[in-house]
């Protein structure tokens, strides 16, 4: 039968359209399952082969793990923007070349050794096994791979169990792992997760007998349930981070590096700066130097309008979470300048907006009359997480006296809160900051156990 034009035109473009919509949605059935029973069989047989490998060729799957992360970057933000709706694409593509170059791998992995007349002792970090672990949406793919780099390079598998909200994200990441450890020679299912990651697939994964050990980054309540599960646990959970500013500090710069912090990836990282108490003495100058660096002041009459909008009577509204400043003030039908990055306001500590971690770009601004009062309200605002604080000062003593009373996993000095994660800063990346269990912030070292292997009365040649 003939071909006319019009029809060899429709079959052209049913084959292109095709061929775009298998480069837009690739395979991800690597590492996922059905049920999380097989899910967590086949991460232990492949932990089998894992603790057999030697160290240098976990880091070859490592290398790959953070060759795939780059490349896939951007794929990776697209993906999560478009299916959670939360944060910005350009701040996530930072963040996972970020956590591809300073997420330590098995240099991690350390041995401590003394000998003496009696022989030689090794302290060594051996792996926990199949390792479970929950992933938020708001850093769905930096978490699993993150943690994947960590959990392997201390010779672990790992179960993922991710927040529902970003499932194709979070399924997407664990096949790109499991890709670098085949295409490196290693076994398949390194890392798994289920098709469909219920409450009653993170309970059976919880409960498990081959899962020894659970990691959760997300809200209190997910830390809590793995903290009642009798197995031992590791906690990242919620933050809600003041920045104090003194009257000794650069308060241009700082209001250059609050507004940065604050704004980036529109405030989905945890530890990004929350709120401000600022010194009385240059509140104002700080206001005035925030103002420049695009921040937008909003009324009284605005202020309930937002709260309103963004707070609910379940709590926040996820519609809200991680969008940018513009799009919740056109949500209270306010239409801000174009060059508009955070909204700001001055308030008492207890206000909701303020009080409450948002996950938005939203800055309540609280004065204090001189720093003992500041690092009171500061301390009442972190809620007793110890998860992050933030401070601006040239004054030694008031930085110590405020660090020892905030006493949180991070503290950031002079700089941005994203410093903290090495950006900016010195240090190595983490999307898992264990405040509540104290770990603080993990590396492989963490997912490891010790193990004392002595000699007696031999090996020791000095």
């Amino acid at each position: 039968m003939a071909v006319n034009q019009e029809q060899l035109q429709q079959i052209v473009t049913a084959v292109v359209a095709k061929l775009q919509a298998e480069k837009k949605a690739p395979e991800t059935t690597l590492g996922i399952f059905e049920e999380m029973n097989d899910a967590i069989a086949a991460a232990k047989e492949a932990q089998k082969v894992m603790q057999k490998m030697p160290m240098d060729f976990r880091e070859k799957i490592l290398t790959n793990i953070r060759k795939k992360t780059q490349d896939h970057a951007e794929t990776l933000a697209k993906m999560a923007v478009e299916e959670t709706g939360m944060g910005n694409v350009g701040d996530k593509i930072l963040k996972h070349h970020l956590l591809a170059e300073r997420t330590p791998g098995t240099e991690d992995i350390t041995t401590t050794a003394w000998s003496g007349d009696r022989g030689l002792t090794l302290i060594e970090m051996g792996p926990f096994g199949v390792i479970g672990a929950i992933t938020p949406c708001t850093n769905p793919s930096e978490t699993i791979l993150c943690n994947s780099i960590g959990m392997i390079a201390g010779g672990n598998t790992v179960v993922f169990c991710p927040h529902p909200a970003a499932i194709k994200t979070s399924q997407y990441a664990v096949n790109l792992v499991n890709e670098a450890s085949i295409e490196a020679g290693g076994p398949a299912n390194v890392a798994v997760s289920v098709v469909n990651p219920t409450m009653e697939a993170s309970k059976i994964m919880m409960a498990h007998k081959d899962i020894p050990l659970i990691a959760a980054t997300g809200g209190p309540g997910v830390v809590t349930s793995v903290l009642s599960s009798g197995k031992r646990g590791i906690g990242a959970g919620a933050g809600n981070p003041p920045v104090l500013v003194d009257e000794t500090a650069d308060i241009k710069k700082a209001a250059k590096d609050i507004v940065n912090g604050c704004t980036f990836d529109n405030n989905l990282p945890c530890i990004a700066e929350k709120e401000v108490v600022a010194i009385d003495l240059i509140a104002d100058e700080l206001i005035y130097y925030m103002i420049e660096e695009g921040c937008y002041v909003i009324s009284k009459e605005e202020q309930d309008r937002l709260t309103k909008t963004v707070l609910t009577p379940k709590g926040l509204n996820r519609k809200c979470v991680g969008r940018d400043a513009k799009t919740l003030l056109s949500m209270i039908g306010v239409t801000a300048p174009e060059q508009t990055r955070c909204i700001i306001f001055e308030g008492p500590k207890e206000h909701p907006l303020i009080s409450e971690e948002l996950m938005m770009p939203i800055l309540g601004i609280v004065r204090a009359k001189d720093i003992d009062d500041a690092i009171e309200k500061a301390v009442w605002l972190e809620h007793g997480n110890r998860h992050s604080a933030h401070m601006h000062s040239k004054n030694v003593e008031n930085l110590t006296k405020f660090g020892k009373a905030i006493d949180t996993a991070i503290f950031v000095k002079n700089g941005p809160s994203y410093a903290a994660l090495g950006f900016g800063g010195e240090g190595f990346c983490t999307f898992t900051i264990a405040s509540r269990t104290g770990e603080g912030l993990t590396s492989a070292s963490t997912f490891t156990k010790r193990r004392r292997c002595v000699m007696s009365d031999s090996l020791c040649v000095r």
